[in-house]
Order: structure tokens, then sequence, then C-alpha cells
């Protein structure tokens, strides 16, 4: 399947600014989400910069809320029923067209996780943002303070697609048979084991047999996506067969989703994601089974 038969995955700013003008055919089915997420020892918070910023009209998306909370590991997804109750709340039908972005100093970090949820939920009349509110800002476009209006409630039905989803059992069966390519999103020095895990108590490292392809190359120096010609390249380059079986990993679930987007845009819309990515692997997984040119795992 090409690029151009896909349901668009990305919306420009000046599309979406358009589109949420008076008179346009769009504006009443756009429903705009502000996913920000940002990394325990950053100190940012999503939810303190949404009233402070954010793009007219958009709700705020809290990525922990709507999760799992009796996990042990972060943002895990949440059941069918709690993802659809969560997201009628926020005023999104099945007849939305739903844009996500976040406020990233990349332009995109964790809006490709809605993105991607959205997908696995059965609907796939979702967009991000490209460039984020990076790229809105940039191009002068106007901002909101404060909380929007409370959205009217509506109903969401939602059914999750289990082959976009994989387990830690599963991650360990594959050390062995290689049934699919695994690919990790984190920077280089996290992968190798040299520079240090965000969370308090993992050490860094990898899954034995998994490529590293860091989530940053996909974006432009301005913080856009990669041409799919150029995403086509990176994925070559390392090795990676998009015709094959793929499952991405991250730290937590949240950047791997940069993955499958960006090979989603190579026309390949099936990559799974390993929810639990490296967090769960580490607290999980025998020493041996932490690749690490660093500390590893000792116990």
């Amino acid at each position: 399947m090409t690029h151009q038969l896909l349901p668009r995955a990305l919306v420009s700013p000046r599309w979406l600014w358009e589109s949420m003008r008076p008179g346009s055919s769009l504006k009443g089915t756009l429903r705009i989400l502000d996913a920000s997420w940002h990394l325990p020892k950053t100190g940012r918070d999503g939810w303190r910069e949404y009233k402070e910023r954010h793009i007219p009209g958009a709700y705020f998306f809290d990525i922990d809320a709507c999760s799992d909370r009796t996990s042990p590991y972060d943002h895990m997804l949440p059941t069918t029923d709690q993802f659809a109750e969560y997201t009628g709340r926020l005023g999104v039908s099945n007849n939305s067209h739903v844009i996500v972005y976040d406020a990233s100093d990349f332009g995109s970090f964790s809006a490709p996780r809605l993105w991607w949820m959205f997908r696995i939920f059965g609907h796939p009349q979702v967009s991000v943002l490209d460039g984020g509110l990076k790229a809105w800002l940039r191009e002068g476009h106007p901002v909101n303070s404060g909380k929007e209006s409370r959205p009217q409630p509506t109903e969401f039905q939602a059914k999750l697609d289990t082959s976009q989803v994989v387990g830690y059992e599963e991650m360990v069966e594959n050390v062995e048979k290689k049934k699919f390519q695994m690919v990790d999103a984190r920077v280089e020095g996290r992968f190798r084991g040299l520079e240090p895990e965000p969370r308090e108590g993992i050490e860094p490292g990898h899954i034995s047999g998994s490529i590293n392809l860091p989530f940053p190359s996909f974006l432009t120096q301005d913080g856009s996506e990669k041409s799919p010609e150029e995403l086509r390249s990176l994925f070559q380059e390392k090795g990676i067969d998009l015709s094959g079986p793929l499952v991405a990993t991250c730290g937590s679930g949240v950047t791997a989703c940069h993955i499958a987007l960006a090979a989603f845009l190579c026309g390949k819309e099936d990559t799974a994601i390993y929810d639990g990515s490296w967090v769960e692997w580490y607290m999980r997984a025998k020493p041996e089974d932490v690749v690490s040119e660093g500390r590893g795992k000792t116990v």
C-alpha cells in the first residue's frame, strides 16, 4: 500500500489552522488533543504547561490518567472501556477527526503514543500535528491560556486490536526464536548502557537482538517528520525489513510509537509496541538477559 492511500497520519499547522476557521467543512468534526508528557527528570508538567499555553479548542489528554493504574509500570494501556469513557468525556466520537500534538522541544515526543492508542482502539481518523506546538508557534498561529470550557461528553466505541500490542512473555520467546524484529527508540547511550535511565532503580541497556533506532533520527532540525523516502533510508541503514514483523520498544512505551508512526508513513500499518518496554524488561528479566556495556543488572 502506498503512502497516499493511508489515512492522513500527519497534518501541518497551516492545514489545522485553515480547518479550524469558521466556514471550514472540517471544523465540526475536529477534536484537538494536547498529549504532552515529559520524562520524570525533566521537571516539566504537561498539564501545567497546557493551562499556560495551548492550541485554541484543544483539550488535555493525560496519558498517565488514561492508563492501567493497577500496573507497576508507567502508563500501560487502559482497558477498552476505560479508553472509551475517557475519550468520550473529551467530546471525541467515532465521527471525529482527532488531531494530537505535544509541546516538546523535539517538535514531537509523546503525541505519537496517543496517535497509536487511537488506532489500536479502532479509530484510524487520527493525525499528528507535524512539528507539534513548536511548529504552530513558529508559524505565528494563536494560542489560548487557562482551561477550555468543558467539552460536551459523547459516546465513543472502542475495540482493541491485540495484534498491535506485545507483552513480556512474547519478548522473552522472541529472544530465542526471533519471530519478529525488535527496534528500540531510545538514544544510543541508554541503549548501550552508558547513559543513565531517567527512572530511579532502572539501569540502562537493551534486549538481546534488538536494533537501536533513536526516535530523534526521524525528525528534521525544526522538529518536523522526515519524508517517507528519508524514513525508509533510516530503516534500511539499520537492516530493518519493513515487509517483516516489527515490534518497537523504548523506555516505557512512549517514544516507541515514533517507530510505528515512521513505519506507517512508509506504508507499514502493523508495527506492534512492547507496552512495558525497557522498564518492565529490566524489572523482570534475569541479569544475563540485560545487555549492557555499563553496570547492567546484578541481582
